[in-house]
């Protein structure tokens, strides 16, 4: 089915009655979407304090008061237990599953973040005439873990995850600079070309996500990722974290052009 189209409160009910449990790259264009991080309310003020210090993986959209479940700015009904088609559950840094609904998962000193996602950007690569590799295969766009140091806030800590995507050399600055002008959804890449020199030994087998065709005529381009969130989750390793599933994002009523400069 194709969810390109469709308002984000319908998407967003298919995905709360548990119809739609797959990624959501490509869904409501022109609609920024979010990566999810929840944490107790002990670890909430270092873990914002290093988003605030790492804008570019983690550029926050809104953070939730402790305890409350409702998405309040970024959508009019949402709900964080529910919104999302898949979550992460971590307990000490180790993944333990994944589920579709974390209501019985819910800590009344939980404090959730949702952070800005590289989906959001999508649609406007797209009317730009860029193309984007894994809408085009139906996948979910790759991701990978990197030599890229972060800076550290309090017990936070680790390397930053980026996603890539194959833009034809002739293509680069034009992606460039669509993506620059949306900072609050990671803005600029952070890298292009030869993935060796960020920690990337083979971009045919990413960390998260799938593998996509890169084409004679392509570079691969790297930009900051919201999975960043969970690879500090495994260095960090809180007594219990929730994430999304990468790729699998919840899908805001805010459009793409209200977090442009």
């Amino acid at each position: 089915m194709d969810y390109s189209n469709m308002k984000p409160q319908d998407v967003v009910k298919l995905i709360r009655n548990g119809e739609i449990t797959h990624q959501t790259s490509g869904m409501c264009n022109g609609y920024a979407q979010a990566n999810l991080c929840i944490l107790p309310k002990e670890y909430a003020f270092d873990f914002l304090l290093f988003c605030m210090r790492n804008p570019k993986p983690c550029p926050i959209l809104e953070v939730g008061d402790a305890g409350s479940k409702l998405i309040k700015k970024m959508a009019k009904n949402g709900n964080v237990c529910t919104d999302f088609p898949k979550y992460r559950i971590w307990k000490n840094g180790v993944l333990e599953k994944e589920v579709t609904d974390i209501t019985e998962y819910w800590q009344n000193d939980f404090v959730y973040f949702l952070i800005g996602c590289s989906f959001s950007f999508e649609s406007e690569l797209l009317e730009a005439g860029v193309p984007v590799r894994h809408i085009e295969e139906g996948k979910n766009v790759p991701m990978f873990n990197t030599n890229i140091e972060l800076e550290s806030a309090g017990v936070f800590h680790g390397n930053m995850v980026v996603s890539m995507r194959p833009i034809p050399y002739d293509m680069v600055v034009k992606a460039v600079n669509v993506t620059a002008s949306m900072p609050r959804v990671h803005g600029a890449p952070v890298h292009i070309g030869n993935p060796e020199l960020i920690g990337i030994r083979d971009s045919s087998k990413p960390d998260y996500g799938d593998s996509v065709t890169i084409n004679d005529n392509e570079v691969e381009v790297f930009w900051p990722c919201g999975v960043t969130p969970q690879n500090i989750v495994m260095a960090t390793k809180p007594p219990i974290a929730i994430t999304h599933s990468p790729g699998h994002m919840f899908i805001t009523e805010v459009k793409n052009t209200a977090l442009k400069y």
